[in-house]
Order: C-alpha cells, then sequence, then structure tokens
C-alpha cells in the first residue's frame, strides 16, 4: 500500500532590508534613463521635422528688424534733404547730390615696387628739404642741336583753300582740317620730318577766325609763366582735382592753368566749384576758352596737352597732366628727376598693357576708342611709309601712355609736339597710335626718357573720368 506525499519544490529566498532598497533604487535608475532615452529620441524626431521653421522664423525677425531700420533712415535722409532743398530756393541757390570723393584723392604715399628683391621707390625724387633750393637751370644755346628755329604756317603765308571749297570753321565729315590748323598737305607733312636747322610747319593757330579764344588778361598771366602744370576739361567732362605734395618754392616759380569751356564751367558751378574774382579756384588759374575749333572735345582737348609752347610762348618747361588725375609731386622735382638728372628733352610713360602699335590699333577698334575704318586709314598709311612692327624702338618700348607729358620746350621739341598734332588732326585723336609713328619719323629725336609705369602712379592719383564730355554741334 503505497501513500502519496505533495513535496513542495519552491525556494524561498529570504532578503535583508538593505539588499531590497538597492533593488529599488536600481529600477528607479533605469526606468530614469528610459525616460531620457525617450525624450532624446522625441527631441530628433521635433527637430527633424520642424528644423526649416527653426532656420526660417530668426532669419524673418532680422530681416524685419533690418527693413524697420533702413526705412528710418531713409526717412531721416529725405526729411533733411527737403529741408535743404527748401533752404536753398529761399537763398535763391540750388544744388546737385555731392558724390563721395575719391578713394585715392589726396594721397601723398610713394608708389614702390621690388628689384632685385628690394622694394624702392618707383620715382626717385630728391629729399623734401631739397625742393626749396631747386630752380630753373640757366643753360647757353649749343650749336650742335638739330633744329634751330621752328616756323609757324599761318593764312598770311598762304590762302587756306581745299580743292575747290574753302574749308569751314568746325571740323566736318569730309575734312579733319580747319582754320585752326591749316590745310596740311601730304607734301607738307612729309617735309615736317625731314628736320634741318630751320623748320616751317602746321601747328595750329593756323588763322585768327581759327578759334580757341582767350582774353587779353589770360593771356598775360600765361605769358608770364616760366614752367607750367597745365590740363583741361571741355565738355564738362570732369572735375578740377587741387595739386599736392608742391614745396613753397614751387609755388612761387610753377603756374598751374587749367584749361575750361564754358560747359565745363557750368558743369562746375552745379557742384559749387566757382572760378574766382582774381580767376583761380584753389591753385589753378582756370582759363576759359571760347569758340573751340573742334565738334570732337578730344580734339580740343589735344590743344593745350600738344601745343604748349605755343600757349605759353615765355615757359622753358611744361608738365601735362590728364583731367582724370591729381598730381602730386612737386613739379620742380619732377623736372629734376626725370629731365634734369638723365640730360632728357621729353620725358613720358611706357604703355602699361601693349607694345606695338598695331596691337593697341586692334585694341582701339574692340573698345570701340575710334572707327574701324578711321584706325585701317592710319595704319595703311603708316605700313606704306614703312612703319615696322617692332615692339621696341632704340631699346625702349615702342608703345607710351600719354597721360602725363614732362618736356623742356626746344625746338625740336616744339616740332615733335606739332607734328604729333598734325597726326592726331589727320588720322584718329587716339594719341598714343600716332606718337611712336612720330619719333619714328624724327630720327634726330634721341633725349627722351619713357619712364615706368610705377612711375607714373607715383605722379599722379588717377581718378578716372566722371562724366562723358559733351560734343559741340558744328
Amino acid at each position: 500500500m503505497f501513500h502519496n506525499h505533495n513535496h513542495n519544490n519552491s525556494v524561498s529566498i529570504s532578503l535583508s532590508d538593505e539588499e531590497s532598497d538597492e533593488l529599488g533604487r536600481m529600477r528607479i535608475r533605469a526606468r530614469r534613463k528610459r525616460k531620457k532615452l525617450g525624450n532624446r529620441r522625441l527631441l530628433r524626431k521635433l527637430l527633424l521635422r520642424y528644423w526649416m521653421l527653426l532656420v526660417i522664423v530668426p532669419a524673418a525677425g532680422l530681416l524685419i528688424f533690418e527693413a524697420t531700420r533702413i526705412g528710418r533712415s531713409l526717412n531721416s535722409l529725405n526729411t533733411n534733404s527737403h529741408t535743404e532743398t527748401h533752404t536753398d530756393r529761399a537763398n535763391g541757390s540750388s544744388t546737385t547730390p555731392r558724390k563721395e570723393p575719391p578713394a585715392n584723392l589726396n594721397r601723398l604715399d610713394p608708389t614702390t615696387h621690388v628689384v632685385g628683391g628690394v622694394r624702392e621707390r618707383c620715382l626717385k625724387l630728391l629729399p623734401p628739404e631739397k625742393f626749396e633750393q631747386l630752380d630753373i637751370p640757366v643753360e647757353e644755346e649749343s650749336s650742335s642741336v638739330p633744329v634751330g628755329e621752328v616756323l609757324y604756317i599761318s593764312e598770311s603765308d598762304r590762302p587756306f583753300v581745299g580743292g575747290n571749297i574753302t574749308l569751314s570753321h568746325l571740323r566736318t565729315e569730309d575734312t579733319r582740317f580747319n582754320l585752326f590748323t591749316g590745310n596740311q598737305t601730304f607734301q607738307q607733312r612729309d617735309r615736317s620730318f625731314e628736320v634741318k636747322e630751320t623748320m616751317l610747319v602746321h601747328c595750329g593757330f593756323y588763322s585768327v577766325n581759327g578759334g580757341f579764344k582767350i582774353s587779353d588778361q589770360d593771356k598775360t598771366y600765361m605769358q608770364g609763366c616760366k614752367v607750367v602744370v597745365s590740363t583741361c576739361a571741355f565738355g564738362g567732362g570732369d572735375d578740377l582735382y587741387q595739386p599736392i605734395g608742391m614745396s613753397e618754392a614751387s609755388l612761387k616759380k610753377v603756374c598751374y592753368v587749367a584749361f575750361w569751356d564754358e560747359i565745363t564751367v557750368k558743369a562746375q558751378e552745379l557742384v559749387e566749384r566757382r572760378i574766382g574774382e582774381n580767376g583761380f579756384i584753389g591753385k589753378w588759374r582756370v582759363v576759359v576758352v571760347r569758340d573751340l575749333p573742334f565738334s570732337d572735345q578730344r580734339l580740343n582737348g589735344k590743344i593745350p596737352k600738344m601745343l604748349s609752347h605755343r600757349l605759353f610762348p615765355q615757359s622753358k618747361y611744361s608738365i601735362w597732366v590728364d583731367s582724370k588725375s591729381q598730381f602730386r609731386r612737386d613739379p620742380l622735382g619732377v623736372l629734376e628727376a626725370l629731365l634734369w638728372r638723365t640730360k632728357s628733352l621729353l620725358a613720358i610713360s611706357e604703355h602699361g598693357a601693349r607694345s606695338s602699335v598695331y596691337d593697341e590699333a586692334k585694341a582701339v577698334v574692340k573698345k570701340n576708342k575710334a572707327k574701324p575704318e578711321e584706325v585701317e586709314v592710319q595704319l595703311t598709311q603708316y605700313r606704306k611709309d614703312g612703319l615696322p612692327e617692332d615692339k621696341r624702338f632704340s631699346g625702349k618700348k615702342a608703345l607710351c601712355e600719354a597721360s602725363v607729358i614732362v618736356r623742356k620746350h626746344t625746338p625740336l621739341t616744339n616740332l615733335l609736339m606739332c607734328v604729333w598734332f598734325n597726326e592726331v588732326v589727320r588720322f584718329t585723336s587716339r594719341d598714343q597710335l600716332s606718337f611712336p609713328y612720330v619719333l619714328w619719323r624724327l630720327k634726330a629725336f634721341k633725349n627722351i626718357n619713357t619712364f615706368p609705369v610705377c612711375a607714373r602712379k607715383d605722379l599722379v592719383n588717377s581718378m578716372g573720368h566722371v562724366r562723358k564730355a559733351k560734343p559741340l554741334r558744328s
């Protein structure tokens, strides 16, 4: 007889109070960890879903803030402008909004370049303290010069007739000559390059009816100039920049003359630049020219640029500066560095971009600075005359940039400027095309200093043209 006994297989484990508390804390930490992981996952999901809003909302707020600030500034500006306009009207004057001055205006810091690993100044001027001691040198006339005298052809020498048609006052489409230039024939052109003791050439101012009228008062002032720095702005094209960097000695010995026409006078009055009762604006003596001979203002500008020896008959030296530039060096110091020290008669800058006349002609056409057919006529004539395509003449760069011209007034340099002017009138007004040709034809002209581009940059602060010049009506 068997008896079944039920046996209990469970195991009873007794826990102490400390172990029970530790287990509870572990459970709490586990729950907290699971909760943090859940929060992170939720935050990641929200960022992925709404990240664009987080970028757009602050940006929109910043945009609204800036728009509000700019609007307030414009309202303030308009209010001030409105107030100034009423004030000007009350005073009987009108104003034109002023532009900010060019960034490089009135800069005197030297231009430098690296030579043999050493940085040095491009234009080696004397120390400033020596400028006060500079004076115009007195030189004896030399009997060995190739040209002793240059005579200028005028209408009193021969009748001014082109074919069967008497030429008009202003330049027209069918002819480049007028009463100011005289009618230079090709035969006369060729003879003007045949250097001899006495030269007879066209050189502007052909007729008393040719234009370029200057008052007697200005003529008297100009005849007293021994050294002159000159510029011009015809057609209201450019502003007048005051020269800087000169010594007290130069101020006493050098004339600063700016040639304007009546259009420029009116344009400058609009920006409150008015000629004083003494004829000056700052250091510049402003000479107002009336009855300009050309409808093309670029050609009118060549007269003071190239014919300074005719405008300043008593001057020994001249420095030409294009109206787009501010002259910023002592004139006597410049003459000493570029002419006296190097024993040169003329100094002009090398061209910065090209070396060949023929390459320059392509650039002129490409940039629409002259009509293609005019350039082709000029190049055809130069090829016919035998002008080589060399990029260097006598070891010097063939192409020059004529925004600054420093020269001594001698019969030979006067001849060069006369024949250069005639080439510009006959062909295109781009004087860079004709200058190498003139030098090549005048074999006697040796004493020329073609200085590097960085030296030209040291001479002037370049501003660029402010506005387009207005042409005259023919």
